[in-house]
């Protein structure tokens, strides 16, 4: 009862404090309400109704698989193998660069701060832009095919798999370097030794989490030219192919499947993590 009393006494005393600005309150709500009142009576909602019988027109040419004997299997299945090829190798090539950079990343590997700061900033760099504006820059620098998806894939990669790996060896068990710090290794000792083995189970399951994330990238690069069954993808919307681009949307869905599940399979056998 003392809390409500002292409440209570407190309104009496300051009772500007306690005065409410309701009017306040329901004049934003009403200016609020009015502007979104204006806006759907500006809204074409007859074009969204069109626009709907349009897509069900599409669905319906994208379920027609009658000419699927005409089509071009080979080519669809030889670009669908150019994405994961242009995927994996970009992964790779991402890798190859991250280790060390991962290591010079690690505050627990180069303490020097000034230098560990340029490191870090050239990771932000790498990963700042997104892999499709890379790809644009790549195509339009080495022309139409995968190379370019390839780079790509690679610069961004190696900027998230080198921030990734850095905080990975920051993140190591310290007593292993220090027992072989103690026995007389150097900086290649204590990384060869005490760091890699901790580290490696991390870095082969984020390059292999990568691969499977950069088959569907991939994918969207083919689109502005990079190779791949994205341009094929893109070909065909421009001619109104729809199930054709059906049939290229199940090749994709079927090979990031099987991807994943190679992906989860690889990492149970190496690293026997369980996802």
């Amino acid at each position: 009862m003392s809390g409500g009393l002292d409440i209570a006494a407190e309104r009496a005393r300051h009772p500007e404090a306690f005065r409410g600005k309701g009017w306040l309150g329901w004049l934003l709500f009403a200016g609020v309400f009015g502007y979104l009142f204006y806006l759907m009576w500006l809204f074409d909602f007859g074009r969204v109704f069109t626009s709907l019988a349009n897509v069900w027109v599409i669905v319906g040419l994208m379920l027609d698989w009658s000419g699927i004997a005409d089509w071009d299997h080979a080519e669809l299945w030889r670009s669908m193998l150019e994405t994961v090829a242009m995927a994996y190798l970009g992964t790779m090539l991402a890798v190859v660069l991250a280790v060390p950079l991962g290591f010079l990343g690690a505050s627990n590997v180069i303490p020097q701060r000034v230098f560990r700061f340029f490191t870090r900033r050239l990771f932000d760099g790498l990963r700042g832009l997104d892999q499709l504006i890379w790809a644009l820059v790549f195509v339009r620098a080495m022309g139409l095919g995968p190379i370019a998806g390839i780079l790509a894939i690679a610069v961004v990669e190696t900027g998230v798999l080198a921030k990734l790996f850095a905080e990975a060896v920051e993140n190591i068990d310290r007593g292993q370097v220090e027992g072989i710090t103690a026995v007389g290794a150097g900086l290649a000792g204590r990384l060869r030794f005490a760091m890699l083995p901790q580290v490696l189970p991390v870095m082969i399951s984020q390059a292999l989490y990568s691969i499977e994330s950069n088959a569907r990238e991939a994918t969207i690069l083919g689109l502005v030219g990079a190779g791949g069954i994205g341009l094929r993808l893109s070909e065909r919307i421009q001619i109104n192919a729809w199930d054709q681009v059906a049939y290229v949307i199940v090749l994709i869905l079927i090979s990031v499947a099987l991807i994943d599940t190679t992906s989860r399979y690889l990492r149970l056998r190496l690293i026997g993590a369980v996802n």
